[in-house]
């Protein structure tokens, strides 16, 4: 995703472009060093998203004390590691697409998510700063989609690892969860994998396989054909003056999928709200490149085709759902939300079973 400096990401990875003159010397390339900043950043979000996937293994975190639960910290890193890297690939896609093409880019910023045990996937993605203007449609193109290819190198083997890993049950929601939409892509690599229809089956998702889900996920929302997202990059680098109609029809669509199936009573994903809401204040406009008149050459064009494609593929209308299950017994609906009384550890909840539905 890419949007005017100034302004911050909803979720997962964006290219800040900031607007303006270029200055002179601009273009020049930069020292490749990290910011201390950057760096803490990276650090900081590779341990929300470790302890994100603590929970997602079922085990617990103690704060009693120093050195308590490192082995139940270990366990996280089967999602924080390839999250981690499909992340910093999609970063890195943008970052060295602007260099080869001689544009000032910051290093990544991560964004780590301040409650892991709330937001489960403990981060809010990353996105770099591009400090001088593209000069035309085509460098604005291999920068915007060349992130999102470079993401799905690495999640695809993720997926596919998490689900040989993954434990397969009849179909039920009698245990209730969170359970993960799934897109074509998805549904193609568990039919190959695992060799079952996912609409007639629980799939018990591996922490690995959740994070290549994640990168499928973070994939598609960042192709939206939407103002400065990464999906906004390649319209506008298609089609020019018209993008602007395109992105708001790809906020018209988000609310839709929202007020139609609300309207027959279908399952929806109240999130689309917030991500209309969200483009919205960002910006349906794109930056205008330095030299506009250069359009597309055909194997760009024919590239970019295959990269809105790739929107279809990895796209999910539902994304998320929980499942309650049974009630459970009177006898049962007692808590104990004493935090951190003598005789027992404060301790994160971990989160229930992850299923893959249809």
């Amino acid at each position: 995703m890419s949007e005017v400096r100034g302004q911050g990401a909803p979720f997962a990875a964006s290219v800040e472009v900031a607007v303006g003159p270029e200055p002179a010397g601009a273009r020049a390339s930069e020292p490749l060093f990290i910011p201390g900043t950057n760096l803490a950043l990276f650090l900081l979000t590779f341990l929300t998203t470790t302890i994100a996937g603590v929970g997602l293994a079922g085990s617990e975190i103690s704060l009693e004390g120093p050195g308590y639960g490192l082995g139940s910290l270990a366990s996280g890193l089967f999602f924080s590691v390839p999250l981690m890297l499909i992340l910093l690939s999609h970063e890195l896609g943008h970052f060295f697409a602007a260099r080869r093409h001689g544009v000032r880019v910051s290093w990544p910023y991560f964004l780590p998510a301040p409650f892991p045990s709330l937001f489960f996937i403990g981060t809010f993605g990353a996105f770099i700063r591009l400090r001088s203007l593209p000069r035309s449609r085509r460098e604005m193109f291999d920068i915007g989609a060349m992130g999102p290819w470079a993401g799905l190198a690495l999640a695809v083997p993720a997926v596919i690892v998490g689900l040989k890993l993954s434990g397969v049950s009849p179909l039920s929601r009698a245990e209730g969860g969170l359970e993960l939409g799934q897109s074509l892509l998805f549904g193609w690599f568990t039919r190959l994998v695992l060799g079952v229809d996912p609409g007639k089956v629980n799939v018990d998702l591996h922490p690995i396989g959740v994070a290549g889900w994640v990168g499928l996920l973070v994939t598609a929302l960042n192709l939206l054909p939407v103002g400065q997202l990464d999906g906004g990059h390649v319209v506008y680098a298609l089609f020019g003056r018209h993008h602007r109609l395109i992105s708001r029809l790809a906020v018209v669509g988000c609310l839709l999928m929202v007020v139609v199936p609300r309207l027959v009573g279908s399952e929806f994903w109240p999130g689309w709200l917030l991500w209309a809401v969200l483009l919205v204040f960002l910006g349906l406009g794109h930056p205008a490149v330095l030299e506009p008149e250069l359009t597309l050459t055909p194997r760009r064009r024919l590239a970019g085709w295959l990269t809105l494609g790739l929107l279809v593929v990895t796209f999910t209308p539902v994304p998320l759902s929980y499942s309650l299950g049974p009630a459970p017994k009177q006898e049962e609906r007692v808590y104990d939300v004493s935090y951190g009384r003598a005789g027992g550890p404060l301790r994160l909840p971990a989160h229930q079973g992850f299923r893959v539905r249809l």
